[in-house]
C-alpha cells in the first residue's frame, strides 16, 4: 500500500489499520522462531507499511 492511498484514509481507520499490521507482524515473528514462516521478506514488508501507516497518523497531526 502506498502513502498516497493512506492519506486519503481518516484516523480512525488508520489506527484500525496500524492494529491489523502489529499484530500481523508479531504472528510473523513468531512463526519464524518456530521455523514456519518461508518467506522471511514478508516481515521486512510489514515493517515498511506499519511505517507507512505511523507517518500518515503524524501528518494527519
Amino acid at each position: 500500500m502506498k502513502y498516497t492511498e493512506l492519506s486519503d484514509k481518516s484516523a480512525a481507520d488508520l489506527q484500525a489499520m496500524l492494529k491489523a499490521k502489529k499484530t500481523e507482524l508479531f504472528t510473523m515473528k513468531i512463526k519464524q522462531k518456530m521455523m514456519q514462516l518461508t518467506n522471511t521478506s514478508e516481515l521486512r514488508a510489514v515493517k515498511k507499511e506499519i511505517a507507512r501507516i505511523n507517518t500518515a497518523i503524524s501528518a494527519m497531526k
